[in-house]
């Protein structure tokens, strides 16, 4: 990336803005949560415990693929591993970690997220919970990566959720769908006497093929 200063430099700026929308969004409180970017064999990483309105050009922060800091002299996100699994196991190019609250209250109570509504066909089917583990551990990591199996996004038992796409919007779109889904689900089962609706498999199957076409040719969403 040397002979890309300026790729860099926009890619820099483009993680750190991604990152202070998590919180403008409600989806992260102080500095939890993460978001990376990956260029080529380069991992960018927001860095651990550093409020993203502090962030500028010079605390650049970047690993390679096996997670040596290769830019920067701030710490990685502690979540470094579940980013590094992402990158080996699946084409992303950028990863969004939350602790959205709605997303995390629905992780302490399903296995996976019942199909409430068609958009859960945009992130590959219903939306599964990967077990509980330690943060920032190598387990976690393995937990999320079996949640994943054909999905771009997943919720972390007592934690929150993970989601990855081919840029940082569609990864951070990819997080508020499935955050805004939790928020309709537990609205939805907690009118007494009253049991929500689910999708079925084909229903599921149907809205994903036509998702597929949505939107403008050449733009993402």
């Amino acid at each position: 990336m040397k002979d890309h200063p300026d790729r860099l430099a926009a890619a820099w700026s483009e993680l750190v803005a991604t990152a202070r929308r998590t919180v403008a969004d409600g989806l992260v409180v102080g500095t939890s949560g993460n978001v990376s970017r990956r260029l080529r064999d380069l991992i960018l990483v927001t860095p651990s415990g550093v409020p993203y309105d502090r962030l500028g050009p010079a605390d650049t922060t970047a690993v390679d693929l096996e997670g040596h800091q290769i830019i920067g002299s701030l710490r990685p996100t502690s979540e470094l591993p579940m980013h590094l699994t992402v990158y080996h196991h699946t084409t992303a190019t950028a990863v969004v970690h939350t602790h959205a609250p709605h997303a995390t209250a629905v992780s302490t109570l399903v296995r996976e997220l019942p199909p409430i509504h068609y958009m859960a066909a945009a992130l590959g089917g219903p939306v599964r919970v990967a077990p509980y583990a330690l943060y920032g551990s190598d387990e976690l990591a393995a937990h999320m990566l079996d949640a994943l199996r054909d999905r771009t996004g997943a919720l972390l038992q007592n934690h929150g959720t993970i989601a990855y796409g081919d840029s940082l919007d569609q990864a951070l779109d990819r997080t508020a769908q499935l955050e805004w889904m939790c928020r309709v689900w537990l609205t939805a089962q907690s009118v007494p006497g009253h049991t929500p609706s689910l999708l079925s498999a084909g229903q599921l199957e149907a809205a994903g093929a036509q998702l597929r076409g949505y939107g403008q040719r050449g733009h993402q969403g």
